[in-house]
């Protein structure tokens, strides 16, 4: 039970840690705070819903290890260095990817929604 709590409030710090820090993560919190009332307003079906706003949290669970890497990139060695830049290119690759998913995904339910498709 401990261990459950502890993990609770390390992960809340750590998303504040993010939310004072990242501008990227305060952006994805307000479109988080769009997307679950408008995915009841875009989706009738709840599985719909889920995805909808699933994807804005997988993309700010990617944020999230972007900025831990790179954190931990800026720890090790502050100079630049090719290979940590090349690891920090990847993390951020990986928030891109998410992003576009996150983006296609909510066009798709959009275009749904408008009678397009």
């Amino acid at each position: 039970m401990f261990r459950m709590w502890r993990a609770t409030i390390n992960s809340w710090r750590g998303m504040v840690a993010a939310a004072k820090s990242e501008q990227a993560f305060r952006e994805e919190l307000v479109a988080l705070a769009f997307a679950v009332p408008l995915a009841f307003v875009v989706a009738s079906q709840p599985w719909k819903r889920l995805v909808l706003v699933g994807v804005i949290l997988l993309l700010m669970a990617i944020e999230l290890l972007n900025t831990a890497v790179e954190k931990l990139s800026d720890h090790v060695t502050p100079a630049l260095h090719p290979d940590i830049g090349r690891i920090k290119d990847m993390s951020s690759a990986a928030v891109g990817v998410a992003l576009a998913i996150a983006g296609l995904t909510w066009l798709l339910a959009l275009a749904e929604w408008l009678g397009l498709l």
